[in-house]
């Protein structure tokens, strides 16, 4: 359990796809002008995970691996993904099309956020047991949430603030991004000191 609990402090914190590995950077500067939009895409990312997870590495141990085509491992994923988005666009649509309309375009972005490509990945190159790779893939997708609420709230105070011309618009927000991305330094000595 010790193990499993600083998979998901480790994911979500000192390997954060977005502001540490740098991953699924679009959607973040895209969808963060607000909290309810960044809440919404979040969401979506981390069931996409999860279910992208449950279903790529299986796939891997018991197709690809056992016969030797490993190297397929990208587009399989890629493929995986993008079904996976597609769906859940056709449910949101139907059952939730405030959230739908909301997102956008956004939502189809899911397919190409390579943070979701990472972390199915990255499960198979630490050679997570499934348990252990679902773990991983909700604290990065917790870690996704966690930095889209964070960014959505300072480009909200940013709103406020009247920067100098030569930053206004898209410069002084990647300076926030960088601001914000500093702020996650510190937790892997936290991390490492709690858990070995």
């Amino acid at each position: 359990m010790k193990l499993l609990i600083a998979i998901i402090l480790t994911a979500c914190f000192v390997n954060n796809y977005v502001l540490q590995q740098f991953l699924g950077i679009c959607p973040f500067l895209g969808v963060s002008k607000k909290v309810d939009q960044a809440t919404g895409m979040s969401l979506a990312v981390i069931f996409v995970m999860l279910v992208a997870t449950a279903v790529t590495w299986p796939l891997q141990m018991m197709l690809l691996n056992p016969n030797g085509l490993g190297y397929l491992q990208t587009i399989v994923f890629i493929l995986v993904i993008a079904s996976l988005v597609q769906l859940i666009e056709i449910f949101l649509k139907k059952y939730i099309p405030a959230l739908h309309a909301s997102l956008g375009v956004y939502l189809p972005l899911i397919t190409t956020n390579c943070a979701v490509l990472g972390v199915c990945i990255s499960n198979i190159d630490s050679e997570f047991t499934f348990v252990q790779a679902l773990f991983n893939a909700f604290g990065s997708g917790l870690g996704f949430l966690i930095a889209m609420l964070l960014f959505a709230g300072v480009r909200q105070q940013m709103e406020d603030c009247d920067p100098p011309e030569c930053f206004k618009g898209l410069p002084v927000t990647l300076i926030a991004a960088s601001i914000v991305s500093l702020s996650f330094f510190g937790f892997s000595g936290v991390i490492e000191s709690i858990f070995g």
